[in-house]
C-alpha cells in the first residue's frame, strides 16, 4: 500500500503485526477531532507500545491542506517527529489558519517550528513536494478509493470517518499477535 512519492511519515514497531494508515486534509474538521480525541490514546495504547505501525498520508482536499502539509513536511525534513508535532499543531490550531486570509496565521505557526519568513516561502514554493504530495492523493483515489477523510486502512481493511477509540480497539485488537 505504499505509494513512494515522498518519504513515509510514520511511528511506532516497522515489524508490528497490525499497520493503520490515515489518510487525511489538513482542513478536514473530522480530521482535527480524531487528532484530538482519538489520537493520544491510540499513541499510547497501540503505537508506543509497539503493537501497531502508524502511517499518515496526506490527502489534501483544497490548496490550503496541501499548503500545510507542505509546511509540516518542510519541518520534518531531517526528523519526522518534527513533521507529526507540526500536523498536530495544525490540526489544533486548524481554526485559526483554515480560513479567508490564512498565511499571517500559517507563517506564525511556522516560526513557532522554527521558520523564518525565507524558509517559509521556499517551502511553500516546492513543486517537487506539491507533486509529491497530490501524487500521494492521487494513488490513495485511485487505487485504493479514497474518496473522502479521514479514511483508515487497519491492515488493510478500509474503515471510512473519524473512528473512536473504541472503534479503532474492536478492529485492531482481534489481530495483535501475542
Amino acid at each position: 500500500m505504499k505509494p513512494n512519492a515522498l518519504p513515509e511519515m510514520s511511528m511506532g514497531n516497522e515489524k508490528a503485526s497490525v499497520t493503520v494508515i490515515e489518510y487525511a486534509s489538513m482542513t478536514c474538521s473530522h480530521c482535527a477531532s480524531f487528532q484530538e480525541k482519538t489520537f493520544p490514546e491510540l499513541k499510547k495504547r497501540y503505537i508506543d507500545t509497539g503493537k501497531v505501525r502508524y502511517i499518515f498520508r496526506e490527502f489534501p482536499l483544497d490548496t490550503l491542506a496541501a499548503a500545510a502539509f507542505m509546511l509540516a513536511r518542510c519541518a520534518g525534513e531531517k526528523d519526522s517527529s518534527k513533521y507529526f508535532a507540526m500536523v498536530d499543531t495544525l490540526f489544533r490550531q486548524q481554526r485559526q489558519w483554515a480560513i479567508e486570509k490564512p498565511t499571517p496565521p500559517l507563517l506564525a505557526i511556522a516560526k513557532q517550528a522554527g521558520f523564518t519568513e525565507k524558509t517559509f516561502d521556499a517551502c511553500l514554493a516546492n513543486q517537487k513536494m506539491l507533486d509529491g504530495i497530490e501524487s500521494i492523493r492521487q494513488h490513495a483515489a485511485a487505487k485504493f478509493k479514497v474518496q473522502s477523510t479521514p479514511t483508515f486502512f487497519i491492515n488493510g481493511t478500509a474503515y471510512p470517518g473519524a473512528l473512536s477509540i473504541e472503534e479503532m480497539a474492536k478492529a485492531i485488537d482481534p489481530q495483535l499477535k501475542g
